[in-house]
């Protein structure tokens, strides 16, 4: 789930490692029955000129945060997609107040008088100055089936329309908590195929592989005994978009 913190000035004065999160795996800090009233903002990139927001490259812009799994999840599909130069990003640090007053100019433009929860990821539009969404699932798909064709270098395709389901069925099951039988089973997933969802990378192995980092900071040594699980952390922690992101290394 995101992370968020309270906002109610234009002048910001919290540190970025105030942020919190709604999500168990993002050890929240200081959640409150205020800030979960509010609803995720959940506008979608589209292909209609005339209007909303156009897949155009370089239009776009990503904040994200330090030590959680969302922002993590989101940093490697940019990197995956090639996606660097055309999707901008700030991480959201401790001692960076100037990007979170950014990031409340955005929330305000989208919602007069704006007072609630600082959410991230959050996907901007330097168009229009709003918010575009706050709601991870539809960033990561927005990234990997809007603008994607602004990429640059071999790029995998992460949401094949046949495979959507599939990915679907488990970002499911490893939203909750990665119990031993949970890691059993893909551990014998692992054992047939190379990928979670079959013998090509997908936006799946961004949800396991965020959890996998969540879990132990050494992704390549899992807990338990999942010998391919291992090996495909391992895998993973090779290829240079895993790498460069391990562990939370999103600038």
């Amino acid at each position: 789930m995101p992370e968020i913190t309270s906002h109610r000035s234009r002048t910001v004065s919290r540190p970025a490692s105030h942020l919190t999160s709604y999500a168990d795996s993002c050890a929240p800090r200081d959640t409150g029955p205020r800030a979960a009233s509010f609803a995720p903002i959940r506008s979608r990139i589209g292909d209609d000129v005339a209007g909303g927001f156009y897949p155009a490259p370089h239009r776009y812009h990503l904040y994200l945060s330090a030590e959680c799994p969302d922002s993590l999840r989101v940093s490697i599909t940019l990197d995956l997609l090639g996606l660097r130069e055309s999707v901008t990003t700030t991480l959201l640090a401790p001692h960076t107040a100037a990007a979170l007053d950014s990031l409340h100019r955005y929330y305000e433009a989208t919602e007069h008088r704006f007072e609630g929860p600082l959410t991230v990821p959050a996907l901007c539009d330097r168009w229009s100055g709003h918010v575009v969404s706050n709601h991870t699932p539809d960033i990561l798909r927005d990234l990997a089936c809007r603008l994607a064709a602004h990429g640059s270098g071999p790029l995998p395709v992460l949401r094949r329309p046949a495979l959507a389901a599939r990915i679907d069925t488990w970002h499911e099951l490893l939203a909750g908590p990665l119990a031993p039988a949970t890691l059993d089973r893909i551990d014998c997933r692992l054992a047939a195929h190379s990928y979670l969802v079959g013998d090509e990378l997908t936006a799946a192995d961004v949800d396991l592989w965020a959890r996998l980092v969540h879990l132990t900071p050494d992704a390549a040594e899992s807990p338990g005994s999942q010998p391919h699980v291992r090996a495909y952390a391992r895998r993973l922690h090779d290829h240079p978009a895993f790498h460069a992101n391990h562990p939370y290394h999103l600038v």
